[in-house]
């Protein structure tokens, strides 16, 4: 059975209990994030599965390969159970919904459907991956980030790249940096590329305010990155004494499955809808307010996601190695994330009532915004909470305030925008597309660096340098 069937029907049996959801009345159940009430303790869940993400593969590999959805589903229990006896019931559906309906569910939508049509994409032709050829398609895919989303880039130009290196012996690196500029950073201009300057768009920030205050950091990070970058596989190349492989039957540069990117901007129109349209309509599930302009994303989404999948030759996701493995990983595992971030969030809106209230203190003097502190608090969390929720907890504790965060607040804001963006990079969890790139290389069979691994041998000596810069020089 396909996933989208799997999807269908697991849909159609969700709906009867949602409908009984929608039974409830009054006010929306408040989850009260004050220390009286959630103390630390209630962030072990997700301790916990961010432990079983870094520490499963390097000691039980094989077990976490056949259990990790297993594994996700007990961190979530692990929560919900306790928080259902000791919160209540009412609470308990209520924080579940919203974050399922509202989160979860068109976060998963729109990764599977830039997953589904970029696999749809095959670039045919020898391409080998030089120096140049590689810094040239980073580059290319960092672009198309901000305007595609940092996932569609991602699945659009990971294989590629793949096949282009298959000759070389020293690839890690390359899908390391293809991860912090394609996956990441490239996504920092439009509210398309990264799902929190997605939300901050919803909010009220004007579109191309990110275009315009983004653009210098980004554009420094990118360069220093790219420059690192092409040293680096240079020095690696030439370390391997590979010659230019130059097929005795050249083939020209071609693409199958171009129809798909037609799809694509078919994903893009649909995002951009559900946040120019405005009808003010709504459906109410249980207090979860459903947004029409939302539910027509989704299911244009899912239409698209469809439309790829039977319209696509099978030999074309065949020749790109296509799995549903990649997507069906990041589905289980960021539900078991997304259940279990519901009391860090809730702890962190308390702000300085909260169990958190030094981290949420630390970005404020006598009622000034330290930019600064933003930028790293932003940025660290968003390395290991979801970024999204992050960005709109900090975006809250400036004032949330849309018109005054892009004039007077200009640097409080861009510093939460670059640290939820770039700081997604430091870890594998920090945004979807991360994970993904990782799975479909270890498919490839590239043995990719554990959860720290990549922290300590990349992120840290390779992105923390040039964080310091940026946060010196911007903010």
């Amino acid at each position: 059975m396909s996933l989208i069937n799997k999807i269908i029907i697991f849909s159609l049996l969700l709906f009867p209990s949602i409908i009984l959801a929608a039974s409830g009345y009054g006010d929306a159940p408040h989850l009260d994030g004050s220390i009286e009430n959630l103390n630390i303790f209630w962030v072990i869940p997700f301790a916990g599965i961010l432990l079983s993400i870094a520490l499963f593969p390097l000691i039980a590999p094989e077990f976490w390969h056949h259990n990790f959805g297993k594994i996700s589903l007990f961190w979530a229990l692990s929560l919900i159970i306790p928080f259902t006896l000791l919160q209540g019931f009412s609470i308990t559906i209520y924080e579940l919904l919203h974050v399922g309906l509202l989160e979860y569910v068109p976060f998963i939508i729109l990764l599977l459907a830039l997953f589904t049509i970029s696999g749809g994409v095959s670039l045919t032709g020898s391409l080998v991956g030089t120096p140049i050829v590689n810094t040239i398609i980073i580059l290319i895919g960092t672009i198309l980030a901000s305007w595609m989303g940092t996932t569609g880039a991602a699945m659009l130009l990971i294989r590629p790249l793949i096949r282009a290196n298959m000759h070389r012996k020293e690839k890690v690196h390359i899908i390391v940096f293809f991860i912090f500029l394609v996956a990441n950073i490239g996504g920092s201009l439009t509210p398309l590329g990264d799902p929190p300057l997605f939300l901050g768009f919803l909010k009220g920030v004007d579109f191309f305010w990110t275009t315009s205050a983004m653009f210098l950091p980004m554009l420094f990070m990118v360069t220093c990155l790219i420059i690192i970058f092409y040293f680096l596989d240079t020095y690696f190349y030439k370390k391997e004494d590979i010659k230019d492989q130059i097929d005795s039957e050249h083939q020209k540069l071609g693409l199958e499955g171009a129809f798909n990117l037609l799809l694509l901007l078919g994903v893009i129109g649909g995002v951009l809808l559900s946040g120019f349209w405005r009808p003010h309509i709504s459906f109410e599930v249980y207090h979860v307010h459903l947004e029409l302009q939302n539910l027509i994303r989704d299911l244009l989404l899912l239409g698209l996601t469809y439309a790829s999948w039977v319209l696509t030759p099978k030999k074309i996701r065949q020749a790109n190695e296509y799995t549903w493995f990649p997507i069906i990983e990041v589905a289980k595992l960021f539900a078991g994330i997304f259940i279990t971030i519901i009391p860090a969030i809730a702890i962190l809106k308390a702000g300085t009532k909260g169990a958190l209230a030094s981290i949420v203190g630390a970005v404020s003097n006598d009622g000034e915004p330290i930019n600064m502190m933003y930028f790293w608090l932003t940025g660290i969390l968003s390395s290991f909470l979801d970024n999204a929720p992050t960005y709109l907890v900090f975006f809250n504790t400036a004032g949330g305030n849309p018109d005054i965060l892009m004039t007077d607040l200009y640097h409080t804001l861009l510093a939460i925008s670059a640290g939820a963006v770039f700081m997604g990079a430091n870890t594998y969890i920090g945004n979807a597309p991360n994970f993904m790139v990782k799975s479909i290389s270890e498919s490839s069979g590239i043995a990719m660096p554990s959860f720290f691994g990549f922290i300590v041998k990349w992120s840290l000596p390779f992105l923390f340098p040039i964080f310091i810069l940026v946060s010196i020089i911007f903010f």
